[in-house]
């Protein structure tokens, strides 16, 4: 009877542990802004992706390169977007995050418009639009002129890696 016990014992701790550390990682793929992020033909899993994966859905995070919010935005993107997409540009407004969510998949959609690969457009997101058309350009990179085959920078090599394991989980939760 001992034996079963402690055996009954260790396996409610173990699953005990496991269940607290799947309530730590599954608490990490949250899910705001759902109005800012819901309307625009972006998959949601791949916004959601992107934020976990630039800010851990921080509002006011700031890179070294400038780039704001929970989507990480330079505000000369923003600013492109707004005028794009007919939207009041407010650089202040930059650090709210239904704001920023709004702005980063408006600039999402344009990308996944201007280059057909969910992961060439991410690139695009991460080194820039100018970048990636670069890269496009050099047979190395690109063997067809539309998609790439390797990405130059780790940074961005690891961004795009990273926000396409994200969007799996996210596709999976959601």
């Amino acid at each position: 009877m001992r034996t079963r016990t402690k055996l009954f014992i260790a396996l409610v701790a173990v699953f005990a542990i496991v269940a607290a550390a799947a309530a730590a990682v599954f608490s990490r793929f949250k899910r705001p802004y759902l109005g800012a992020v819901e309307n625009f033909g972006v998959p949601t899993p791949l916004v959601y992706a992107v934020m976990l994966a630039e800010s851990g859905f921080d509002e006011h995070a700031t890179s070294r390169a400038g780039a704001v919010g929970v989507m990480q935005l330079l505000p000369e993107t923003a600013e492109f977007i707004c005028r794009r997409e007919h939207i009041a540009y407010d650089e202040s407004r930059l650090y709210e995050g239904e704001y920023n969510a709004t702005l980063g998949t408006l600039y999402l959609k344009y990308l996944g418009e201007k280059f057909p690969s969910c992961e060439t457009a991410l690139a695009a997101y991460n080194a820039g639009e100018g970048v990636v058309a670069g890269w496009l350009r050099d047979r190395n990179l690109s063997l067809d002129g539309r998609t790439l085959c390797s990405i130059p920078y780790g940074e961005t090599r690891d961004f795009v890696k990273k926000v396409v394991k994200f969007r799996k989980i996210y596709e999976i939760l959601y």
